[in-house]
């Protein structure tokens, strides 16, 4: 096995591949509710000589290795959508009303069945299992964390995970992969729910009702004051309103209005998460007495802070560099090592084992790739498909040669 021959392998994928990925693009499905693709990707993997194996509500497992003596690595790809409408310039836009792949999973299921195909060709040669893992639910935070409670971390046990994810609207080439360094990489993400009780009425007599739209205004309002008057400059706290909802008609005042939102932390010890929680809870019951409602806060779907671990950063790194020369790129060495306001279900396997999630660059805005992620008209370059089931198989092929 050279890097050369694992290039030229991933290489002569690329149209299949670039098939593969359209055809989940145009079927995304949500969370766990994933018939369709679970069913594809089973079938895929059929066709290349492997046992899939149902782990937890919706995902799959295969091994490949195992013959000689070694470590386990685990490589990840995860395979659910947005809910989202797609307004993407495409012409395999999805057909699933109201779905989308708007972070690129359709991209990361691709990428990884190239590298199973490549991975299978050298199964007499690797020197311990590599643990394919295909996860459903990671825009729910649930996916990943349902399957380490299946057991997808046991038999065998894994010593090492990696992850990659696709980003569009990068300022560098297409293809250029990005590696971490160690420590936190991620924000930690709960969502919350916020529920403002009034009192619906006429909407030309607003003093004879209880309005609680009036009410969950000032509650976002207040809310923000804690980010600018209750954290310290250097805290990072940030949480996030994205869906309010109240009424269905222009005259009539509702007896309800719902809030969801996110907060997102660098914390991993949970301290500032649970001073924003404790704030929010007295600031949202408090201003909502004041406009004589009620409201009640519920946290739910936590997912931790994304763990880097430094020696396998490291070699990841080392790794890469073998495999793209100047195509693999050190985050810190152009200033991108502060961890980012996103976050990734993947860390629930970061706090296990150790971990790296790595980054392929996939359409900059030179190049017309203008929206990011969760955006209705993000489109990523699926040209650089082929160097995704690349970087999967090589640095698993790597670690577990040097880790025998």
């Amino acid at each position: 096995m050279n890097v050369q021959e694992i290039l030229t392998k991933a290489s002569e994928l690329q149209p299949q591949l670039q098939s593969i990925r359209r055809d989940l693009h145009q079927h995304p499905e949500l969370g766990f509710d994933l018939t369709y693709t679970k069913e594809f990707v089973k079938n895929e993997l059929l066709k290349m000589g492997y046992e899939p194996v149902s782990c937890g509500k919706a995902g799959l497992v295969v091994l490949v290795g195992g013959k000689k003596p070694g470590k386990t690595i685990l490589l990840r790809a995860d395979m659910d959508a947005l809910a989202l409408k797609e307004e993407a310039d495409i012409d395999f836009r999805s057909q699933n009303e109201g779905k989308m792949h708007g972070c690129g999973h359709d991209m990361h299921a691709a990428m990884l069945l190239g590298a199973a195909k490549i991975l299978k060709e050298y199964e007499d040669e690797i020197q311990g299992t590599v643990k394919l893992v295909f996860q459903p639910a990671e825009e729910i935070f649930q996916g990943a964390n349902d399957m380490i409670q299946a057991g997808v971390l046991e038999n065998p046990d894994v010593d090492a995970a990696l992850m990659i994810h696709v980003m569009a609207g990068l300022p560098m080439p297409s293809g250029s992969v990005l590696v971490p360094s160690g420590g936190i990489s991620m924000a930690s993400c709960e969502q919350y729910h916020i529920h403002v009780k009034g009192k619906g009425g006429h909407g030309s007599a607003p003093h004879i009702a209880i309005d609680p739209i009036t009410a969950a205004a000032h509650i976002h309002i207040a809310l923000q004051e804690i980010n600018s008057r209750e954290l310290a400059g250097g805290e990072f706290g940030v949480f996030t309103t994205c869906h309010f909802e109240a009424g269905k008609t222009s005259n009539v005042i509702p007896d309800d209005a719902d809030m969801w939102g996110t907060i997102r932390t660098i914390d991993p010890e949970g301290k500032i998460g649970g001073q924003i929680k404790e704030r929010m809870t007295e600031i949202t019951e408090s201003v909502a007495k004041a406009y004589r409602c009620e409201a009640q806060v519920e946290f739910y779907d936590y997912c931790p802070c994304m763990v880097i671990d430094d020696a396998l950063a490291d070699a990841t790194l080392t790794y890469m560099n073998e495999l793209l020369g100047q195509g693999a790129v050190s985050m810190k060495s152009i200033g991108m090592d502060k961890p980012a306001g996103g976050s990734e279900d993947f860390a629930f396997v970061s706090h296990k084992v150790p971990t790296v999630s790595m980054f392929l660059a996939a359409g900059n805005a030179d190049e017309g790739y203008i929206y990011s992620q969760h955006n209705p008209k993000v489109r990523f370059d699926d040209s650089v498909l082929f160097k995704g089931s690349a970087a999967y198989a090589y640095a698993a092929l790597r670690w577990l040669g040097k880790s025998k």
